[in-house]
């Protein structure tokens, strides 16, 4: 099976909101990625609305017809939004208020008692729940201990060492994410993966058999600068396509 891919179209707003007004559209982006191929959009309402707004998770609802992956902190200003808007699925990730984007994964084995309401709550509502966590045993017990169905493996320390020539380093990283997608679908979670992945790191992770789900946003949006948002999905669908092809042959 070909990993879905789920694109995050955050940074679309992070470009209209350095100017204000309503271009460009991170809904337009949604609607291209569409006809390009993706099967999924994902989108982080943060506490500071630095990019992705409420106007935004309520127009994706409405107008596209893509399954929505709302990542969001386990607060309860999201869990209520979470439960009107009803999206598709919602990703609990870490939050700092002062972090450019998100580092690390949530530390599931540490705040069971915070996120279990949050889980409970969103599975009840119908949302598919993931735990966005790092690669490491004791997290993914963590999530089978909360119920959360799914996980995503946090890729953002593997696509680091690579983009550093730590070939080493990225090479360990590989090999944690393996071993995780092995105990975690050995245990009956869904295995999704993400994180600053690029056309030159996609490949190794779409190759693990037990990954389901790729979401990716930065890099698409910014090569999409260059090539266009249409073009930079196609391409990275064919990557991922690619990498699961060499894997069955």
């Amino acid at each position: 099976m070909i990993p879905r891919l789920g694109v995050n179209i955050d940074h679309v707003a992070t470009i209209r909101n350095a100017r204000g007004g309503n271009y460009p559209d991170p809904v337009k982006a949604a609607q291209i990625a569409a006809k390009a191929g993706a099967d999924g959009i994902t989108a982080h309402l943060r506490e500071d609305r630095r990019h992705i707004t409420d106007r935004d998770i309520e127009r994706l609802g409405k107008e596209t017809d893509l399954p929505l992956n709302l990542e969001m902190a386990a607060t309860d200003e999201m869990l209520s939004i979470a439960l009107k808007a009803s999206p598709h699925a919602a990703c609990l990730v870490p939050e700092k208020r002062e972090e450019r984007t998100t580092e690390g994964g949530l530390d599931a084995a540490g705040q069971h008692n915070h996120l279990a309401r949050f889980v409970r709550t969103l599975k009840d509502n119908g949302t598919r729940v993931s735990l966005f966590i790092e690669p490491v045993q004791v997290q993914l017990e963590a999530a089978l201990a909360l119920g959360a169905p799914v996980v995503e493996l946090h890729t953002g320390a593997y696509a680091e060492a690579c983009n550093a020539g730590k070939t080493d380093d990225a090479m360990s990283i590989l090999e944690d994410l393996h071993r995780a997608a092995e105990f975690g679908m050995r245990e009956g979670l869904e295995i999704h993966a993400g994180h600053g992945l690029t056309f030159d790191t996609v490949i190794p992770v779409a190759a693990i058999a037990q990954v389901k789900e790729l979401n990716i946003g930065h890099f698409l949006i910014s090569e999409a600068i260059f090539c266009g948002l249409y073009d930079a999905i196609t391409h990275m669908r064919e990557l991922i396509a690619g990498a699961r092809k060499e894997l069955t042959s």
